[in-house]
């Protein structure tokens, strides 16, 4: 049999392990290592050694498990609580004011955690029920709270850029760089979005009371605002700072950045040794799962390229018309799918190796091009039946609130997204300029 042909049937297989509920890094290593035994024997996996050592000693990985810490006890110090305590009073009587302060909110969270499923389920304990209190619509009010929850995916330091930046062999400044504009306008499109409800809809987006945002005074908030904005906004600025500037390398700024969210916690008073050893353990078990994926993606990727996998890719797009842009379309429209059914990390170590070289061979340029796919991924948190959002969203969820009503909020969103990605595509500069400017 051709080597293609095992190439096919791997993919199939693979997809057919994953819709069976086989965990996807076992789903990767078995796929890989029984379509290339049959294609090669054990002569293929001779290299195998070294593409895992290759792996577990790429020091850009190494800031991984840094920013998992820095937001797992950035989460435990209840940043979030605090934030959206100041910025609903700050809203004041704006209509769909406390749907912006989420937005804004989740442009902090996502700047120093970074982690989708405790800002969604922080924010959706802390604002759901009072948002529906105040009149809001149900599916608005889902829809708001899971999307700001997945803006901590393209805003820096998000883990998808420093994996994007090992994939297509980039630096995770230039790439975090990049992602700052795209990622600060998606969350001004949701704004936006809500500014407009307010006018059009406004019964949907009430203000706060006045009685409640009367409860602190002008001198009590700006004190919040100093104790509470402060310290993560300086966290932010010294980290990501210092990796864009080219002072620190990604793992040293990470390294500050898990220091700093410890003196956070510290200064807060909510830095215990309970705080500490559950931090600890959430980041080994978060960075071993990525790390096992990984090192699994490895074995596929190594299978599928020894069965002329990437002859296969490159001849199916020769057939696409259009040229370069179309080729890149397609990609987009893989990973929008793929979205619905699997999860970004497997998604960028699958979807995206396997195209990267007819994109390497056109000249793309790579930082926009991971711009593009790191906008794309973002709906995958969103995009059902599988989206990781709705599933947090509705483990805290009140009774009244139904799957049908988190499902219909985030259809606008996900409209969102995709207008963000196609204004990244018709605009690169969007991506580049910032990137260029500060001589990356």
């Amino acid at each position: 049999m051709p080597l293609e042909y095992y190439a096919v049937l791997m993919l199939a297989s693979f997809f057919v392990l994953l819709m069976a509920g086989i965990p996807v890094a076992m789903t990767l290593a078995v796929s890989g290592f029984v379509f290339g035994y049959l294609g090669f024997g054990m002569t293929l996996f001779n290299l195998l050694p070294h593409r895992l050592f290759g792996v577990v000693t790429n020091s850009t990985l190494l800031a991984i498990p840094l920013f998992v810490f820095m937001g797992m006890m950035l989460e435990r110090s209840k940043l979030a609580e605090d934030l959206m305590d100041v910025i609903g009073h700050l809203a004041g009587s704006l209509r769909g004011g406390l749907g912006i302060g989420i937005v804004l909110v989740g442009v902090l969270m996502g700047a120093t955690t970074g982690i989708v499923g405790a800002t969604v389920v922080t924010l959706g304990l802390l604002t759901l029920p009072g948002m529906l209190r105040r009149g809001y619509n149900k599916g608005l009010a889902c829809g708001v709270i899971c999307a700001s929850g997945t803006l901590g995916q393209i805003i820096p330091p998000s883990l998808i850029l420093i994996l994007l930046a090992d994939i297509l062999n980039e630096s995770v400044g230039t790439l975090f760089a990049a992602a700052m504009i795209p990622g600060l306008m998606l969350a001004g499109i949701y704004c936006v979005y809500i500014l407009v409800l307010g006018i059009v809809r406004p019964k949907e987006v009430p203000a706060i009371p006045a009685e409640e945002r009367a409860l602190l005074s002008g001198g009590q908030l700006a004190t919040k605002i100093f104790k509470v904005v402060a310290p993560p906004v300086g966290l932010v600025a010294a980290v990501l700072g210092s990796i864009i500037a080219g002072i620190a390398a990604p793992s040293e700024a990470a390294s500050m950045g898990a220091l700093g969210s410890i003196l956070i916690a510290a200064v807060t008073g909510r830095l215990s040794w309970r705080v500490l050893r559950e931090t600890c353990q959430a980041t080994v078990k978060t960075t071993a799962m990525m790390m096992f994926i990984l090192m699994c993606a490895q074995i596929f990727a190594l299978a599928f390229r020894g069965l002329q996998g990437e002859k296969i890719v490159h001849d199916l797009f020769a057939y696409l018309p259009g040229g370069i842009n179309a080729d890149i379309w397609f990609l987009m429209f893989i990973i929008f799918i793929l979205g619905f059914f699997i999860e970004w990390i497997e998604i960028s170590y699958i979807a995206v190796p396997l195209f990267l070289p007819v994109f390497t061979a056109a000249n793309v340029d790579m930082v926009w091009l991971a711009t593009l796919i790191c906008v794309n991924l973002q709906t995958s948190f969103l995009t059902p039946p599988f989206g990781w959002a709705l599933f947090f969203l509705r483990g805290v969820a009140p009774p009244e609130v139904t799957t049908g009503d988190i499902y219909r909020g985030i259809v606008p969103f996900v409209g969102m997204q995709v207008l963000a990605l196609v204004l990244v595509f018709a605009f690169p500069g969007l991506a580049t300029w910032l990137p260029k400017a500060i001589g990356w």
